[in-house]
């Protein structure tokens, strides 16, 4: 698999230009920046979250993590991480770990990082551990559409650590 079904069908549906960029198997998003030879910044990850009765797909830049008071203050709501097999029932189509940040191809809504719409090129994941998707800013703004955007994450000094902060 290179492009998960739903991910593929949404894209050509939308109309957007993509490019699918290939690189060795990698099981973390920096490890897939710096596999693909990419930077961080322009790698979007999709991290889950859940509040006890809402799905919410964060959408961030690789070398950040998700603040979760900022998106619990501006969600008004107590999201938490989804756990690891809530996600694979979620994207069926794609491997486990590869989740792309189109949340409304799987019925979810989406919230992004606002430092994202100041990046020319975007990559995310399609659905597998191999390939990624490459938009420029027009299509990436094209396929969050209308979906929430706000300051959810920041820099983060550890790359390695914990993909969001509690406070």
């Amino acid at each position: 698999m290179s492009v998960a079904p739903r991910v593929e069908a949404h894209l050509s549906r939308v109309g957007v230009n993509y490019d699918l960029i290939q690189h060795p198997e990698t099981y973390s998003s920096i490890d897939t920046a710096r596999s693909a030879h990419i930077p961080s910044v322009q790698l979007a990850k999709a991290v889950m979250t859940h509040d006890g009765e809402n799905y919410r797909l964060c959408v961030i830049p690789t070398n950040h993590k998700l603040v979760m008071s900022w998106l619990n203050q501006h969600m008004k709501g107590h999201y938490r991480l989804v756990h690891e097999d809530e996600l694979n029932e979620l994207f069926d189509d794609c491997q486990p770990g590869a989740i792309p940040p189109l949340g409304q191809v799987y019925g979810l809504p989406v919230i992004w990082d606002n430092s994202l719409q100041q990046l020319k090129d975007i990559y995310f994941e399609s659905g597998d551990h191999r390939s990624l998707i490459h938009v420029d800013q027009g299509s990436f703004m094209q396929l969050m559409g209308l979906q929430d955007n706000d300051a959810i994450s920041c820099p983060s000094d550890d790359l390695e650590g914990s993909a969001y902060f509690t406070h």
